[in-house]
């Protein structure tokens, strides 16, 4: 039996087999707090004769009629299949159905606000939830148009696809008048975008004018107990100049009715881009001050949902091979967006540091993927959203653009829509649009870039005379054992020289990389600068390694670099030597303090910290992780005390001391700004903030439950809810973190944002040793979970509850041991184990590092 999953070939066959017209979907949503109501119409044409199937999730059957005859639903519907036998070249099916409401982010979400106790409610498809609400061919090439209608309380806001109609009063059910919305059909799409939102909604309205004149409607939405935190100015604007630009770009106008964009609750994913649409999750209204680094970080989501209107929406993939050149695109030209329409202007700085940061860890693990790889079947796709889909996607036609030149680009990204309009196409079709214009070849180009897993090195290789002018020059590019393949790179060299005020750029070159070794006779001749920089505005993707003069001159003046792009790149290069074991943390930590200060470019200062926090946190050896973390939290205290009152770095700093204080002085200081009996300027203890400081001293053991209570009378939210329970998961002792482990693994009543939250709070450890007991435990616990959990919680639990802070050979022994004795595990759940155990070893070799440097330090010190 096929369970819940389908096949490629299942599915290849499928569409060969028919060709559906369209949907009628009926839904009450007026029938209890568990499940609704469903009648599904269905028009398709098939070869006469043949079976086929449609797919469905549903609490109950009641009916099925195919073609004017019943079929028993006890026979004709079983594992996530309706049977549909005989069939004729036209057919019409009717499926009556009772579905359930879930609170796992997939299907229809239901969520009771626990400020008002009001009920709202959205739906998540991708990939294959569409059938928890109705029948459906649930693959992405059997597009069809879609024609909802909704029973539901009648001051409740209803929103799909299309604009909203005016609803009519249908009576009232319990004292609650109940009205119908019936919406016009959609244009041909996939089901996974389709969408219905319902519940008492706050909503601000608007439009757009296109620069032709067409006026396409605009909406802001949000939970009205969240309407204070809605910038709804502030998402029209950016949505304004997305719209202006990727038509100006695209040369194809916006292809649908309108344009709505929702802050729901509890979704699964950080967006959607259902067409007309887009639902976000409640994380990007901010309830207090945030980062410019977090507001440029909305701004850009919501361009990159924008970008799928056109690119996965308008244009589909055929199947879930292409799912990455559906977010690969939508994020490269989201970073465009953001850099010349809107005001972010050192977006490319952004997508250097982070983006980068996540596909180079995601390309060196065990489960790496080509770009364009083979997906099977549904589990597999289920695994794929990840840094390669994503950034190494994005990253791969950032140097597509630098190969082809970016008007050939663009052109051939115009034609490509325009051939495929509201259809399915795939890679090769996108491809041979983009040769068409540029008249490159691009099919070693693919073969190379797409096709093949795994990241390069480069480093420069020279030679000097006796001046110190370069006799030879030469770039070595090399690739990993597992992955050998050599890509061709268009890259820039730049030159920089330190003046003893600022490190700048005194030369920049740009040249083609093919093969093991390419020379560079443009740089013989020239002087050794202080500081030579490959891959000079990111142009492609690679690992750099820089040599040892440019390293220290690096290390010296980093801060002083005027490109933020040229920061980013470097300061990637550090971070991504210091996982490989090549460069020890605690140099790596002594650079970060050292340059921290001068870093203006907000997104990377976020990374950053980041990174050194992980970096005491796992990249040290246990005997010295205190110490270096409490040295850590110690030195950003003091450069947030120094910072200018209010400002951004500021704000970054301070929350860092939070996250990485250990020491009892430091937990004094904490719980003192809580209690307002300390204040620094410009700092203030917010809501959010407040709530970040408890989760510190939890795991201090400086929290009570009377506190966490006292907290969350104050705060009633949804919010405030998971922050208690992130709290109250963070209590050190062994019996708060196994009622924290029993609350996520127990019942199956809690949300995913809520088991993401218990997460985040179990891992959070002043001592890690407090995580031991659990070690077993996760083995025994996860596979019983992934078996009966769905997807997007059980990835919350491998995620939230792997004891990764222990970082030890014991739990990489563990972790092992359990690979090799469950090999019937599914895929997916091995993947994030292989995951897991990789990030430990690579932990434990940086952690041997450290301990080998500080070994030599103490020899040095005897010798003195």
């Amino acid at each position: 039996m096929p369970g819940r999953n389908l096949t490629k070939l299942e599915a290849h066959e499928r569409a060969e087999l028919i060709r559906v017209d369209g949907y009628v979907v009926e839904i009450d949503l007026t029938g209890g707090q568990d499940t609704f109501a469903v009648v599904t119409d269905v028009r398709f044409g098939s070869r006469p004769g043949a079976a086929t199937f449609l797919d469905l999730i549903a609490d109950s059957v009641e009916s099925v009629e195919l073609n004017g005859r019943l079929l028993d639903p006890r026979e004709a519907y079983a594992d996530s299949r309706v049977q549909l036998p005989r069939l004729a070249s036209r057919n019409h099916v009717r499926i009556e159905s009772t579905q359930r409401y879930t609170n796992t982010g997939e299907g229809l979400h239901r969520f009771v606000d626990p400020v008002d106790g009001e009920v709202y409610l959205h739906t998540q498809f991708e990939v294959p939830d569409s059938r928890r609400v109705f029948a459906v061919f649930e693959q992405p090439d059997l597009k069809a148009t879609f024609e909802f209608s909704v029973v539901a309380p009648a001051r409740w806001q209803v929103v799909s696809n299309q604009s909203t109609p005016v609803p009519v009063p249908v009576g009232d059910r319990d004292g609650e008048d109940i009205a119908r919305w019936a919406f016009a059909p959609t244009p041909v799409v996939s089901s996974y975008i389709t969408a219905l939102i319902a519940g008492p909604y706050a909503a601000v309205r608007s439009e757009w004018r296109s620069r032709d004149g067409r006026r396409v409607p605009l909406g802001v939405f949000c939970r009205r107990s969240l309407e204070q935190h809605l910038v709804a100015e502030e998402v029209f604007a950016t949505t304004r100049e997305g719209l202006a630009f990727f038509e100006d770009i695209f040369g194809y106008p916006y292809p649908f009715e309108k344009y709505d964009q929702l802050f729901v609750p509890e979704l699964s994913a950080g967006a959607m881009e259902n067409a007309g649409a887009v639902t976000f999750d409640e994380e990007f209204l901010f309830r207090g001050r945030v980062s410019e680094a977090r507001r440029e970080g909305r701004a850009v989501t919501i361009l990159h949902e924008l970008a799928h209107m056109w690119f996965g929406n308008l244009v589909t993939m055929r199947w879930w091979d292409d799912l990455w050149l559906n977010e690969s695109f939508a994020d490269y030209v989201s970073i465009l967006a953001s850099v010349e329409a809107a005001e972010w202007t050192h977006g490319w700085a952004t997508f250097a540091a982070s983006d980068k940061a996540w596909a180079y860890r995601q390309d060196q693990l065990p489960s790496t993927h080509p770009v364009a790889g083979e997906v099977r079947d549904l589990e597999d796709v289920l695994n794929n959203f990840d840094g390669i889909t994503y950034a190494k996607g994005a990253s791969a036609l950032k140097q597509l653009v630098a190969w082809v030149g970016r008007e050939s680009f663009l052109l051939g990204v115009h034609d490509y829509f325009v051939a495929h309009q509201y259809a399915n196409a795939g890679l090769h079709d996108f491809l041979h649009h983009l040769e068409a214009r540029s008249g490159r070849d691009l099919a070693r180009w693919s073969a190379l870039w797409l096709e093949t897993a795994g990241v390069n090195t480069l480093r420069a290789e020279f030679e000097l005379d006796g001046a110190g002018r370069f006799s030879s020059f030469h770039v070595r590019q090399t690739a990993s054992h597992d992955q050998p393949t050599l890509r061709p790179h268009r890259l820039a060299i730049g030159l920089y020289d330190d003046d003893g005020v600022s490190i700048h750029r005194v030369g920049r070159i740009e040249i083609d990389v093919e093969g093991a070794l390419t020379a560079v006779p443009e740089l013989v001749g020239v002087a050794r600068p202080d500081l030579l920089v490959l891959n000079e505005d990111d142009l492609t993707y690679a690992k750099i390694r820089m040599d040892e003069r440019s390293l220290r001159s690096a290390e010296g003046g980093l801060a002083t670099i005027e490109s933020p792009v040229t920061r980013a790149l470097i300061w990637g290069t550090l971070w991504d030597a210091t996982r490989d074991a090549e460069y020890p943390a605690s140099r790596f930590v002594q650079v970060v303090l050292a340059n921290a200060a001068g870093e203006t470019h907000s997104g990377i200062l976020r990374l950053l910290l980041g990174q050194l926090f992980d970096a005491v946190s796992t990249f040290v050896p246990p005997e010295g992780r205190r110490r270096a973390r409490a040295d850590a939290a110690e030195a950003v205290w003091a450069l947030a005390t120094r910072a200018q009152p209010g400002s951004d770095a500021q704000l970054q700093f301070g929350t860092a001391f939070l996250q990485l204080a250990v020491t009892a002085d430091q937990l004094d200081v904490i719980a003192a700004l809580g209690a307002g009996t300390v204040t620094v300027s410009g700092f203030t203890i917010d809501t959010d903030m407040h709530w970040t400081l408890l989760t510190t001293l939890a795991a201090g053991g400086r929290v009570t439950q009377t506190m966490i209570d006292t907290q969350l009378a104050a705060d009633p939210t949804a919010s405030g809810e998971r922050a208690a329970a992130r709290v109250r998961a963070a209590l050190p002792s062994f019996e708060d973190k196994a009622r924290a482990w029993s609350a996520a693994f127990g019942s199956g009543e809690e949300s995913n944002l809520m088991i993401e939250a218990i997460g985040e709070g179990f891992l959070e450890v002043e001592d890690a040793s407090v995580l031991e007991p659990f070690t077993e435990r996760f083995f025994t616990d996860m596979l019983p979970a992934w078996e009966s959990r769905g997807h997007v919680v059980a990835e919350q639990l491998s995620q939230g509850f792997y004891p990764h802070p222990l970082a030890s050979p014991e739990l990489a022994r563990a972790t092992r041991r359990w690979l090799d004795e469950t090999p019937e595990a599914p895929h997916g759940l091995r993947r994030l184990i292989e995951e897991h155990l990789a990030d430990v070893e690579r932990a434990l070799a940086a952690q041997r590092l450290e301990a080998a440097v500080l070994k030599q330090q103490s020899f040095s010190t005897a010798g003195m």
